[in-house]
């Protein structure tokens, strides 16, 4: 069977090239409702695509959001394990558009690479385990283990309604471990198994001062500012130190093995690398902890916008009614979401000036992940590294935010292999994203062998 399904890859890669540029040209943007047609086309596109590669039960999932691909195939036998592939089709908005070379959903081929929206993040991912499982489909007519797919096309918004959706359809789900492509390599020769993820908290903070747009000219001197009280608030949020200034916000912060952390502090590059690499002159942080530390094993606070008033060409010498800050707040093992969210807001309470008013609301959350470093199932990602690409993979945690991760975890009870196929300067979110050419078929490659492998877990 794997020698078949090797050839079959091998034999078919401009196949397989074509069929994902189809999935690829379908803007399927989920932070923007004018695209839902576009997201019920790639769903669907899915749907079909599974019921064309021979997997049984093919399923498109409504939830409160946008829906779900589902599919299985169950017919491996007594003692085989199910493995559940998550990826997601749904991707995030283009612009600004005059910073694509081309256009972002025409996908071309240029220096070994495919570029346009998606691509990295996650359509040629996922793709991986696609073209894997039709090629052991179309060449044996069978699998080596079980399989289930779920695809979100919500991912970008949070995988807004994907907890609802688990809870009601849990026993749809139940598998022997989670595998979730989303993500990318350390560098071009290293790839990466993802040992845990930060949790999220994403919230934004309502200034409001006069109850009017002020002429500055009439008014300056007794009135506060509230984009001047939103710069004042900003301030207070981290102190000399770098440290979150947040009361109890690091009360419940794990503390994580020293084997774990001299493992990371291995996987370090220099200092400078990074002050080059990202064109800064000097790195900011937290004293004591190495960068791969912050990066993974920190909660962290973020302004990402403070919006208000007047920032057109030219002049307008107005005192704006009002301000916004968005704030995010990566979060680490043991350190509930909803219990950072309930300090931040009352903290800004506390330091909101009394010449203004402030109102917090929270936009999303999810919880961080962990894997068991000793599970069997990491094998599997070892194996699709090594078979796939060459190289042996290093366990890692990852600074970013998958909620599924968490999820998974929390629903469904069984171990998530996290993998990333992607190369760190793809640009995912980007204009001009891309993928390589070569780590898509090496991707597929990489599944055919994983799945091969599961057949040696005992379960």
């Amino acid at each position: 069977m794997l020698q078949k399904a090797l050839s079959f890859l091998e034999e078919n890669q401009d196949y397989f090239l074509k069929d994902v540029i189809e999935l690829i040209r379908i803007p399927s943007i989920s932070p923007n409702p004018a695209y839902q047609q576009q997201i019920q086309k790639a769903a669907e596109w899915l749907a079909n695509k599974f019921t064309q590669i021979g997997m049984d039960t093919v399923r498109i999932i409504p939830t409160r959001s946008n829906p779900l691909v589902y599919a299985e195939w169950l017919h491996a036998g007594p003692g085989k394990p199910t493995l559940m592939f998550y990826g997601h089709y749904d991707v995030i908005p283009p612009e600004p558009l005059e910073d694509w070379k081309t256009d972002p959903f025409e996908p071309i081929i240029k220096d070994g690479n495919i570029y346009a929206r998606g691509t990295n993040d996650d359509k040629c991912q996922l793709y991986s385990f696609v073209g894997a499982c039709e090629s052991y489909l179309k060449t044996s007519g069978m699998l080596p283990v079980n399989v289930k797919f779920l695809l979100e096309g919500a991912e970008e918004l949070g995988s807004e309604g994907m907890d609802a959706a688990l809870l009601e359809h849990q026993r749809l789900f139940e598998c022997d471990a989670a595998v979730v492509v989303d993500g990318a390599f350390m560098n071009a020769e290293t790839p990466t198994i993802g040992a845990g993820s930060r949790g999220l908290v994403y919230a934004e903070v309502f200034l409001t001062g006069p109850a009017r747009d002020l002429h500055s000219g009439n008014y300056g001197g007794i009135i506060h500012n509230p984009i001047q009280a939103a710069a004042e608030i900003v301030a207070r949020l981290h102190d000399e130190n770098c440290r979150v200034t947040i009361p109890g916000f690091y009360d419940r912060v794990v503390k994580f093995s020293d084997a774990e952390i001299q493992a990371t502090r291995k996987l370090e590059a220099p200092r400078e690398f990074y002050e080059n690499s990202l064109g800064v002159p000097a790195l900011w942080g937290e004293p004591g902890y190495s960068v791969l530390e912050r990066l993974g094993m920190r909660p962290t606070l973020e302004i990402h916008g403070i919006g208000g008033g007047f920032s057109g060409e030219g002049h307008k010498t107005v005192i704006p009614a009002q301000a916004v800050i968005k704030v995010s707040m990566r979060i680490v093992p043991n350190q509930d979401p909803l219990e950072i969210y309930d300090l931040f807001k009352d903290y800004i309470a506390h330091i909101t000036p009394p010449t203004v008013h402030s109102t917090v609301n929270l936009i999303s959350h999810c919880d961080s992940s962990s894997i068991d470093i000793n599970s069997p199932f990491l094998y599997l990602a070892e194996v699709c590294y090594k078979q796939g690409y060459g190289y042996d993979p290093v366990i890692k945690r990852g600074g970013g935010s998958l909620a599924v991760l968490g999820l998974f975890q929390k629903i469904l009870s069984v171990p998530v292999l996290s993998l990333g196929l992607g190369l760190p300067d793809d640009g995912l979110h980007s204009p001009n994203e891309k993928f390589s050419l070569a780590h898509f078929y090496k991707g597929i490659k990489g599944m055919i062998s994983m799945l091969d492998a599961s057949q040696k877990i005992p379960v």
